[in-house]
């Protein structure tokens, strides 16, 4: 069910923390969320920039997890580039750390062990990811109409540059399109994460994952700024190079993970990006003795959307992402 949003009107001051930002302003504004047991403030930098000509506002936003941090670098270099600034039109909220804790501890999530993605919307009252959580639900939300989240994989687990979006959303699927990354996956929206508390509050929003936690990937970098720069020129902040197209992308409705077999020291000869046949060799599993060892074998058609960079796994372990049904071709 689509809770109704909070009308805010689009030439109406934005007030964060009792700062106030009128239309054709720019301010940077850092949110206090917590301390930490040294008595330091963690806060959340958070940086608006507001046409001189009202319209919609769209939040860009990195750091949900703490180590993810490319996605923090494509919104750090974007506004380091000032590419936020001189709008056509509407405002841009652009947050590129939101979990500060775990950024200073290269950890995913903050103290307790608690997840902020996981902890939507939030409590003023609760842990540290939930009042995380709670901050932007009750302080960022009510003035955004759509929103891009930049992320990574996880521990050891590369993500190929892709979009992830629920085919239900439409103006989220025009977003996804837009944005041309060369995947596109259809993903359903977490409990209590970011993008299930912006759908529940009528708020398109596309997830960004690129490339894996605590390592920058130049590809995965460039890829997000191109792909934010194209959402903002579709929804009219910037004016775009009508000379430069889209790219194509690949659209993945369905996807499966090919797990090991065994325990060993793994290598793979088939990364993310590639696209392989059921049967085909993608990689290897050794123990450590030189006695064993075994081939990982694609069990699909599909493309590699992501691949584990391990050197050592466990019998189970996640090895491939393989995207299933795909179909490549322009906007859909």
């Amino acid at each position: 069910m689509v809770k109704k949003k909070k009308i805010f009107v689009i030439t109406d001051p934005i007030i964060i923390d009792s700062v106030t930002i009128e239309v054709g302003q720019e301010e940077t504004v850092k949110i206090i969320v917590g301390r930490t047991p040294s008595d330091n403030q963690i806060t959340i930098t958070t940086h608006v920039y507001r046409s001189k000509n009202p319209g919609p506002t769209i939040l860009i936003l990195g750091g949900v997890h703490g180590d993810e941090i490319n996605g923090i670098e494509i919104v750090n270099q974007m506004i380091f580039d000032k590419e936020f600034e001189n709008l056509e039109f509407g405002t841009v909220i652009a947050i590129p750390l939101l979990n500060v804790f775990g950024f200073n501890n290269f950890s995913r999530d903050v103290p307790d062990g608690k997840d902020v993605n996981r902890s939507f919307p939030g409590s003023s009252s609760g842990s540290l990811a939930s009042r995380v959580a709670n901050t932007i639900t009750k302080k960022i939300l009510p003035y955004v109409d759509y929103a891009v989240d930049c992320h990574t994989g996880g521990s050891s687990r590369y993500n190929h540059p892709q979009i992830r979006v629920a085919k239900i959303e439409e103006k989220a699927m025009e977003m996804a399109k837009a944005f041309g990354a060369p995947y596109t996956i259809i993903s359903a929206t977490i409990p209590n994460s970011f993008r299930r508390i912006t759908k529940e509050r009528g708020i398109p929003t596309v997830v960004y994952e690129a490339g894996e936690s605590i390592r920058l990937c130049g590809l995965s970098i460039q890829k997000g700024k191109e792909g934010i720069r194209r959402v903002l020129e579709y929804l009219g902040y910037k004016i775009g190079d009508p000379s430069q197209e889209t790219p194509s992308t690949t659209l993945i409705p369905k996807s499966t993970w090919i797990r090991a077999t065994q325990a060993g020291i793994f290598t793979w000869s088939k990364s993310s990006g590639h696209y392989v046949q059921k049967g085909e060799p993608i990689g290897t599993i050794k123990n450590p003795y030189g006695t064993k060892h075994i081939t990982v074998f694609s069990k699909h058609d599909g493309h590699i959307i992501g691949h584990n960079n391990a050197s050592v796994v466990n019998q189970g372990d996640a090895l491939f992402h393989i995207g299933l049904v795909q179909k490549i071709h322009e906007g859909f």
